[in-house]
């Protein structure tokens, strides 16, 4: 039995003195992330999909404005597969010191094609959410409805010939009910912020599911088709809407 509340032999105040891997994965979890997972009670399937080695794209739906979806998700194929994620992430996370050295040691890279495309070559599996923050900002009345994929994530895989997982996540919605969207066009334009409802999360029951890994059959000089490859984001985007909306629909409650 792992206690959490053991005292961890890093010293967590002294993050520069930690490397990211070492806190998200040693100290984090210890504390924090498997406390959260308990408190969400996560249910996770398909752990089966996800190759045990080589370079793989995590393609998730975003949801709750918290980002608790990216770290649990990456906690979950952490402890459950053993393989060390990469999280590509927003680029605000980036924008100064203040932020960006813990968004480091937190695991978040910034969610750049170049970034994407330097960690699956070095054959690592990397988390990349194809709506963005458009998707994890959108109100929650719009809740479970995708929101367009980028086509990054197809471009990553087809220059670097790496499965793409597509992976749902539900609960996270409802644990953080979000008002509206914040889109912000003089001052920092193209920004887009939420409106929260509540900070401290609900007690929603989670369930991760890691859908069949999609291998696609085009050659890396596909990836200046700009209309191919969105045509094979929206193709994935609408297998995830089908099969999230059934996962939904399974649901007698979201709190048990």
């Amino acid at each position: 039995m792992i206690n959490f509340f053991k005292k961890p032999k890093e010293k967590i105040l002294k993050l520069k003195e930690l490397d990211r891997d070492t806190l998200i994965y040693r100290v984090l979890p210890r504390f924090l992330l498997e406390l959260m997972r308990k408190y969400f009670r996560v249910q996770v399937e398909g752990l089966e999909n996800i190759p045990k080695r080589g370079a793989v794209i995590v393609a998730p739906n975003h949801s709750g404005f918290s980002g608790f979806d990216a770290l649990l998700l990456a906690h979950v194929i952490n402890s459950d597969v053993k393989r060390i994620p990469r999280i590509l992430t927003h680029h605000l996370w980036f924008i100064n010191k203040t932020t960006s050295i813990p968004a480091h040691k937190l695991g978040f890279t910034e969610a750049t094609f170049a970034n994407g495309i330097s960690a699956l070559k070095k054959n690592n599996l990397i988390i990349l959410f194809p709506e963005g923050e458009n998707g994890n900002f959108k109100p929650s009345s719009q809740m479970y409805q995708l929101q367009e994929f980028k086509r990054g994530f197809v471009r990553m895989a087809v220059a670097t010939q790496s499965p793409i997982i597509p992976t749902l996540i539900l609960g996270a919605e409802e644990s953080n009910i979000n008002l509206s969207q914040l889109k912000f066009t003089k001052f920092l334009r193209g920004i887009v912020l939420p409106l929260p409802l509540n900070i401290i999360p609900l007690p929603v029951k989670w369930k991760i599911k890691f859908l069949p890994p999609i291998y696609l059959p085009y050659q890396p000089g596909s990836i200046d088709d700009r209309e191919l490859m969105g045509e094979v984001a929206s193709d994935i985007q609408e297998q995830m809407q089908e099969v999230l909306a059934e996962e939904s629909m399974k649901r007698s409650s979201i709190f048990s």
